[in-house]
């Protein structure tokens, strides 16, 4: 069972996309554990619509992400496909790595840093 993260299914799922586009463009950020956990199966998924890479793949994976430029001249959809597909062609799964860095000062939250492999 999927963790609800204390939102709604829509606030849940823009806070997956959001972190998902962000991850993609920047490819390492640090956010709570329990948020990297989940995230890593939303962008192992993504990578592998970007390994398929026909039109169908493109255009859900351009769905699920937020059109955030990745640099002056590419996108988020661009830079999975072009960029990060490419270079997991040969690995079978497990694109991201989620590394604990131990509780946050106000709250307590446990903290970790999600980056791809």
């Amino acid at each position: 069972m999927a963790r609800k993260l204390g939102r709604t299914t829509d606030q849940r799922k823009a806070l997956l996309r959001g972190l998902a586009t962000d991850l993609i463009i920047h490819e390492r950020l640090e956010t709570t554990e329990a948020k990297a956990k989940e995230l890593r199966s939303v962008v192992d998924k993504m990578i592998t619509l970007g390994k398929r890479g026909d039109i169908h793949a493109r255009r859900q994976a351009a769905a699920f992400l937020y059109k955030a430029e990745a640099n002056e001249n590419e996108d988020a959809v661009q830079k999975l496909l072009n960029d990060i597909a490419t270079r997991y062609e040969e690995r079978q799964g497990g694109y991201t790595r989620v590394l604990k860095l131990g509780p946050r000062r106000g709250d307590g939250a446990e903290m970790a840093i999600s980056e791809l492999v």
